[in-house]
């Protein structure tokens, strides 16, 4: 008894993919959602973001008008010229600008390596730590991160001593 399920009906303009700082996010999820596809964008940024831009955080993604994408995408570039809050951002006090950023896509990932090789170059605790593959943040090596080159690492147990002859 193959049952038929009903798909709700579309809108005539839904969306199947809709391009958000260029990065095309599905047009079936709600937009807060969606809007965490993009590197550099969680789900409480992306609730701020709707709020800013006016947009009911539910709505699915393919709905939005044009001028809503165009609010989105403008809001998701530059939040802090939206009266974004700083507190939020994920770049305060950039190391060469001094100024608050927010970084998505790209960008993050070019700064962050820049960061890491900066931190390397310097010979600071922390580029140390990198270079050597060890945990820069103060957890501790007993029992985890045991591996050397991608082979796990064991324990070197002891040879049990030779029973004494009677």
């Amino acid at each position: 008894m193959a049952e038929k399920v009903q798909e709700k009906a579309l809108p005539a303009n839904f969306k199947h993919i809709v391009r958000i700082a260029n990065v095309d996010l599905p047009g079936e999820k709600a937009i807060r959602f969606a809007l965490t596809n993009i590197k550099g964008v969680g789900l409480r940024f992306a609730d701020a973001v709707c709020v800013l831009a006016k947009v009911k955080r539910n709505t699915k993604t393919g709905t939005l008008s044009q001028d809503q994408i165009n609010t989105l995408d403008k809001i998701v570039i530059n939040p802090l010229a939206h009266g974004f809050p700083t507190w939020m951002v994920n770049r305060r006090k950039d190391y060469d600008s001094g100024e608050d950023k927010h970084l998505v896509t790209g960008n993050l990932n070019f700064v962050q390596e820049n960061d890491l090789k900066r931190l390397k170059k310097i010979k600071t605790y922390r580029g140390i730590r990198h270079i050597h593959g060890q945990p820069s943040r103060g957890q501790r090596t007993r029992s985890n991160f045991r591996r050397n080159k991608g082979k796990v690492v064991g324990v070197a147990k002891k040879k049990a001593a030779p029973a004494a002859k009677k």
